[in-house]
This record gives structure tokens, C-alpha cells and sequence, in this order.
């Protein structure tokens, strides 16, 4: 993503180099028809996981780019207005799906109280149930779109320009080495 200043600030790049890409080795098969279980990026093949690896087993890669971007403040002030947004959301979605239920189950008299015609206190709140869903979803896109998208989107592309030069770097030194 291009960050612009001055009249065309709203254009952004959206264009996106891996919207259709697989990890390595996930979802591919071995040629006998099952999934190939993937390998932690710089382990070897038998290597254990969470043990120091020998200086000539390890190499910078891609999971190194991860890991310098997932210590990043951008990174963070990501996933902090991320967690803001679904604790409190969720905390209140599930309160008020458990008052639901136990009402139904603990004040029956209560939720069969009519408030017009044939709709009584049950239904109209099993109907919020569905009303409270949509517009938490509908908070839930609005609050990403306009608090996080740009800033995720900005990392992606960091991460994509940083494997990018990793990688023709990589090869630069391999022609010199050939």
C-alpha cells in the first residue's frame, strides 16, 4: 500500500500479490493423495521445535520478516485496537445471549407476557437475538474498515516489499557464488 499526501490522499493501493497464493506446503499433495504436513520455516526436516537451531540449519527468511513485523508498534496498535473492539463486543453479545436464556428458563410467566396480539416477550426478544447479531457484525466490518484495514494493509505490503528484497537479494548472492 502507497501511502499518498495532498489531493488524491483517499486513493489507496489495493492490489494485492497474494490474494490467490498458498503458504508452502499447506494444501498441497504428496502424490499419494494426503496433505503434506508443513515445516516450520528455518528447521530442518527432524528438527525440534522451541530448540536452537545450529548455525548452519538457520537461515533468514521469511520467518524472520514475520516475526520483526509481529514486534512492530504498527503490529501492535493493530492488534490492540483489534482486542478494544471484540473483548467488550463479545462480553456483551454473550451476557445478553445468557439473560436471554435463563429468562426462558427461569421466568416462564415473563416471557409469555403478550405485547401485541399473538407476539409475546419470547419472541420479540429471540428476535432481537437476530437484530443484536446483524449489528454487531455490521460494528464489527465498520470498526475494521476504519480502524484497521489501512494500517494491516500497510503492513502486508511491508512484509511483501521486505520478502521481495530478501529474495532478490538471496538470488544476487547466489549468482555471485555460481
Amino acid at each position: 500500500m502507497e501511502k499518498q499526501e495532498g489531493r488524491g490522499a483517499a486513493t489507496v493501493r489495493t492490489d494485492d500479490p497474494w490474494y490467490d497464493a498458498l503458504a508452502s506446503g499447506w494444501g498441497e499433495l504428496d502424490g499419494t493423495g494426503t496433505p503434506t504436513t508443513p515445516v516450520a520455516p528455518g528447521l530442518a526436516p527432524g528438527a525440534v521445535l522451541g530448540a536452537a537451531p545450529a548455525p548452519a540449519e538457520r537461515c533468514p527468511g521469511a520467518a524472520d520478516i514475520y516475526l520483526e513485523v509481529q514486534r512492530s508498534a504498527a503490529f501492535q496498535d493493530v492488534r490492540r485496537r483489534y482486542r478494544r473492539f471484540v473483548f467488550p463486543a463479545t462480553l456483551a453479545f454473550l451476557t445478553w445471549y445468557l439473560a436471554y436464556v435463563v429468562a426462558a428458563t427461569t421466568a416462564p410467566d415473563l416471557m409469555a407476557r403478550p405485547v401485541a396480539g399473538a407476539v409475546n416477550v419470547a419472541m420479540v426478544a429471540g428476535l432481537g437475538q437476530f437484530l443484536s447479531t446483524f449489528l454487531l457484525t455490521w460494528a464489527y466490518a465498520r470498526h475494521a474498515r476504519l480502524h484497521r484495514d489501512r494500517d494491516a494493509l500497510d503492513l502486508r505490503w511491508s512484509v511483501f516489499d521486505l520478502t521481495r528484497t530478501r529474495e532478490s537479494g538471496t538470488a544476487r548472492a547466489g549468482e555471485r557464488r555460481g
